[in-house]
């Protein structure tokens, strides 16, 4: 971490960061350096990176206050400390907003979990561009600087699920000055020292862990021309997805800070330049950051409860980043693919902290990170990982050069819950089971102390070509996992329970590999009470697979399930034991040729006929369906703040369904 170049005025050790101009002043400030917007509530606590980062700015003598899900249609929220001395950093939360938004099935959420009460309407659709076009209404000159995982894995071109389009890179439609992508701790401290050096914005563009456009009469800087990668350029990309499934092979390839070359696509008469990644911060960094005087709470102006704080409040993290590298998922291409980890003794100092809190009960929720046994683990050969392009350091096998001791992993856990006031320390993080079945240490551990009754793991297929296309270990694993599991948990005396997590309509998976899952969870006596759609995000590999239908290190086709109906008919067989499914599980089976599978036997995976919930369900869904009744209703009224309707729910004056106006949005 940079040391503060000066103290800020005003205690930061008992308050959040100030909500509006009042709380400013309390902490002796007449103005701001640094105003951040969020289209999430605002939580004190480190799992958010609205909280770390003002935290980290604060540390380093910088005023800054929060904008938290602002009225979007005007700017006042944006002039509500004054015009910002330094810039405006602006996130569109901790998820992209049309995730949070939206279903796979492109259905309106019922809830947001970063919203007080859980209410949805709160934030826009692709809030980035809202609020960066705001902030430029509202103090013409000031920099914007646009951030979080919604810009980050948008700052190329890239392919928009919800619109069924490639969009061009979102600065330039943002108009923001900078992107900066992944962790961005280290880049916006630099930002803030040089804007206040006197430097202009432009003359940031050096910086690593930004992307930037250049325009019409505008080249690359010098120092970095020689360097330049050329993507296809926007235009090629959306003229030919052979050419988009190139740029995105481009693109993973030069995620390793250690050997990344910066890209530079051309977007028409313009170019947007991505530089090469922030280099991975060290403990002492890690350590740092998260000792920070976090209250640990949402802001004292909430007065409703926050379900991602809810869920979170209690829980420590230990590392970030993941080497895993599953192409359905975008935290390898954000917080990186090398593991940065904290201190034993930071952990436990947090531990002990988090016991001072009046609601703490002794059971820290989770202590883990995006993978939770990775913790500690890096390359053994470091001239080899700085050289190093592979996507995934343990598919299709473990690299003989990780380092894959559990031992660091298993004393935090031990030392965590033999701290006083602790009664339980659990893990509720992800576990690569590839890498826990090469410590049978770590699973006895693991399932004799810190387990709540159930396990959640993700082994997310069983099809072996579908796995290949996630980059997941093979289902051997997850059998091998579950075995020792049950084992271990006998041993100890305990009732546990695993609780497995799948993803249905994955590229690479068709009705036949739904049906070969559905038998595997019958023989096995899974029955998942919660499923999950195939989402395609912005820049994962997965997602270049669904619109292109290419692997794009390959270039071989892959089969991608894009009919809503064959969606349908993957989720049900996830569920097939569920009577509301019956119809959609009996026609997928059909499809498939796989006829036997009806009938009462034991073989059978639905009865040859409908149970009588079966026939209700299609009866209320064809009644619904004649009566217009597609909204999604809103507990406790209507949240949005625009008046405008759609053409159905002008239909049924009474609604309280939500349809955001997305004009505002754009």
């Amino acid at each position: 971490m940079n040391q503060p170049i000066r103290q800020p005025a005003g205690p930061i050790a008992t308050r959040a960061l100030p909500m509006s101009m009042e709380e400013a002043r309390l902490r002796g400030w007449d103005e701001l350096d640094i105003v951040f917007v969020t289209g999430d509530a605002y939580i004190d606590h480190p799992s958010f990176a609205m909280a770390i980062l003002g935290r980290v700015l604060e540390a380093a003598g910088y005023r800054v206050g929060i904008v938290s899900q602002p009225d979007w249609h005007r700017c006042d929220d944006w002039r509500r400390f004054g015009r910002p001395r330094l810039f405006f950093a602006i996130s569109a939360g901790n998820m992209d907003s049309m995730i949070n938004h939206y279903t796979a099935n492109k259905k309106v959420r019922n809830d947001d979990a970063y919203s007080p009460g859980g209410r949805i309407g709160l934030r826009p659709d692709r809030a980035t561009l809202a609020y960066c076009q705001r902030a430029r209404e509202a103090f013409k000159g000031v920099p914007v600087i646009a951030g979080g995982v919604e810009a980050s894995l948008r700052r190329l071109a890239h392919y928009d699920y919800w619109s069924d389009k490639v969009k061009r890179s979102i600065l330039l439609d943002s108009k923001a000055d900078l992107v900066g992508f992944g962790m961005g701790e280290n880049a916006i401290v630099e930002i803030a020292r040089r804007l206040e050096a006197g430097e202009s914005v432009k003359e940031l563009r050096d910086i690593r862990g930004v992307a930037y456009a250049l325009g019409a009469k505008e080249t690359a800087p010098e120092s970095v021309r020689s360097e330049l990668l050329e993507l296809p350029s926007y235009e090629q990309v959306v003229a030919d997805k052979l050419a988009f499934a190139e740029a995105t092979r481009i693109i993973h390839n030069e995620t390793n800070p250690l050997n990344a070359r910066p890209l530079i696509q051309p977007h028409g008469t313009q170019a947007v330049v991505c530089n090469v990644p922030q280099l991975p911060i060290g403990e002492t960094a890690m350590d740092a950051i998260y000792d920070l005087p976090y209250t640990r709470l949402p802001h004292p102006s909430y007065k409703e409860k926050i379900p991602a704080f809810e869920m979170i409040k209690h829980s420590v993290t230990i590392m970030r980043g993941c080497f895993g590298g599953c192409t359905f998922c975008s935290i390898t291409a954000h917080q990186g693919r090398i593991i940065q980890s904290r201190s034993k003794e930071s952990v436990l100092g947090e531990i002990r902290k988090m016991g001072e809190l009046p609601d703490f009960k002794g059971v820290v929720s989770d202590i883990g990170g995006p993978t939770a046994n990775m913790y500690q683990m890096r390359c053994t050969r470091p001239e080899v990982e700085a050289v190093c392009r592979r996507q995934s350091c343990v598919h299709p096998k473990i690299c003989k050069l990780l380092g894959v001791d559990h031992q660091p992993v298993i004393e935090l856990m031990r030392e965590a819950r033999s701290l006083p006031g602790i009664k339980k320390v659990l893990v509720a993080s992800g576990i690569r089971m590839d890498l826990a079945r090469t410590s049978p240490e770590y699973l006895q551990e693991l399932t004799a102390h810190h387990v709540g009754g159930k396990l959640k793991v993700a082994p997310e297929h069983v099809d072996k070509d579908v796995l290949s296309k996630m980059r997941k270990p093979k289902n051997d694993d997850f059998e091998h996992f579950t075995e020792v599991f049950q084992e271990e948990s006998a041993r100890v005396g305990k009732k546990q329970y695993i609780v497995p997590y799948f993803i249905a309509s994955h590229p690479g998976s068709d009705i036949k590999a739904m049906i070969e899952l559905a038998l595997f969870l019958k023989r096995n006596g899974y029955k998942p009470d919660a499923v999950q759609d195939f989402i395609p995000a912005p820049l994962d590999v997965a997602t270049t697979m669904y619109y292109t239908g290419l692997d794009p290190f390959t270039k071989q086709p892959v089969y991608v399930a894009k009919a809503l109906k064959e969606r349908k008919y993957q989720r049900a067989l996830m569920q097939f034991f569920k009577p509301e499914n019956y119809f959609e599980v009996r026609e997928a089976l059909r499809i498939a040729g796989r006829t036997d599978l009806i009938g009462d036997g034991c073989d059978g995976l639905i009865p040859s006929k409908p149970p009588r919930e079966a026939i209700e369900r299609r009866r209320q869904d064809a009644g619904a369906r004649f009566r217009g009744e597609f909204v999604h209703r809103l507990a406790g009224g209507d949240t949005a703040t625009d008046t405008k309707s759609s053409k159905k729910q002008r239909r049924r004056r009474n609604s309280t369904g939500y349809r955001p106006d997305r004009s505002g949005a754009q």
